[in-house]
């Protein structure tokens, strides 16, 4: 009997040996969310553990002809989307009362989409993706 992508999910978690770990999957919103009940030491970690997981996991969805799933680990995505969500508005504050543009640090595709949504309503400032690569980041100019 073949196991579902479910089913290996939980199953990896399991030999991880995390304390006290509930694995929740939405196969229809495709996302998965993880809470561990785990020391401080884990913290560090969760960054590097969430992307990892979601590369292994979009690897055995892709395998078995699904797509990308959203993966969180002690709600470490959504607790950054929220500060990204912050900083955002409050970097475009500051553009708005200095009249001068402002560039945020370099973030990924997703992090920077994140700022264009958030400030997308906002008729007083444009908001742009720079640089290449690693360094790519938003600025946000004042009309």
């Amino acid at each position: 009997m073949e196991e579902t992508l479910e089913q290996k999910i939980k199953k990896m978690v399991e030999l991880m040996g995390l304390r006290e770990a509930t694995v929740e999957i939405d196969t229809a919103g495709r996302r998965v969310n993880i809470i561990a009940n785990e020391d401080e030491w884990f913290k560090k970690w969760v960054p590097d553990l969430v992307r990892d997981f979601k590369h292994l996991i979009s690897v055995m969805a892709r395998k078995e002809g699904g797509e990308h799933y959203f993966v969180d680990i002690n709600n470490y995505r959504k607790e950054r989307e929220k500060l990204i969500g912050e900083l955002a508005k409050a970097a475009a504050q500051k553009a708005v009362t200095t009249k001068t543009e402002v560039t945020l640090p370099a973030m990924n595709a997703y992090e920077r989409r994140i700022v264009h949504m958030e400030l997308s309503m906002r008729p007083d400032i444009k908001t742009e993706s720079t640089g290449e690569g690693a360094d790519r980041s938003v600025t946000i100019k004042p009309l």
